[in-house]
């Protein structure tokens, strides 16, 4: 199907090309909302979209309200659009449930990203960890505003202890969209790995 697919404007992509990952934007994007179109249709609206809206993030984050008004979209169009955001937050989910392993940091953090990356305010998690890295929980366990949040060192050691974690890995997110680590951030860390240290808990890592 891909290689019907990679046809555009007369001519087929090189094979290595149709493979998903070596595809633009706009090329994965044509496939989920081509719906009947012809391919070169669908890559038109797939790049007009793209520049309306400054990429993907802003095109699945406009909602259905603003897409479906689009030119060429329409109501199933959007529907689709805004399935795709949730569907990827559920892959993810489905990744870490209770039980599973963690392999590589990439596994944490697409799992952390599919929760925590569109909020409008502040969430600090905590991912409870066995002594293999299985995991145990996943606790969201501070919300605040889109400025910051409080933590309390007591109660993300309570929960470990509650569960019998021997790891924690840590994340909150920063709604402006800056990743850097404040300075209340390197504060808030230290402390926390201070109080896990005290009860032999590891603190794997901070991820924002």
């Amino acid at each position: 199907m891909l290689g019907v697919l990679a046809e555009q404007q007369g001519t087929l992509m090189k094979p290595a090309q149709t493979r998903p990952e070596h595809m633009r934007d706009a090329e994965l994007l044509a496939i989920v909302i081509m719906n009947g179109s012809g391919h070169r249709m669908a890559i038109e609206l797939a790049e007009r979209l793209l520049r309306r809206f400054g990429g993907l993030r802003g095109l699945l984050q406009a909602g259905r309200a603003v897409t479906m008004h689009e030119h060429g979209i329409g109501r199933a169009r959007a529907d689709i659009l805004r399935a795709l955001p949730e569907l990827g937050r559920r892959y993810f989910a489905e990744a870490l449930e209770v039980g599973e392993t963690i392999r590589s940091p990439a596994d944490t953090e697409n799992f952390l990203l599919s929760r925590m990356r569109h909020l409008d305010h502040e969430l600090f998690c905590c991912l409870y960890l066995d002594n293999r890295h299985r995991v145990l929980r996943f606790n969201e366990m501070f919300r605040g505003t889109i400025d910051g949040t409080s933590v309390y060192p007591r109660e993300v050691v309570k929960e470990a202890l509650g569960i019998n974690a021997a790891a924690v890995i840590l994340a909150h997110n920063h709604p402006s969209g800056v990743a850097e680590p404040s300075q209340a951030d390197e504060r808030i860390t230290r402390r926390l790995k201070s109080a896990l240290d005290l009860v032999d808990i590891r603190l794997l890592d901070h991820l924002i």
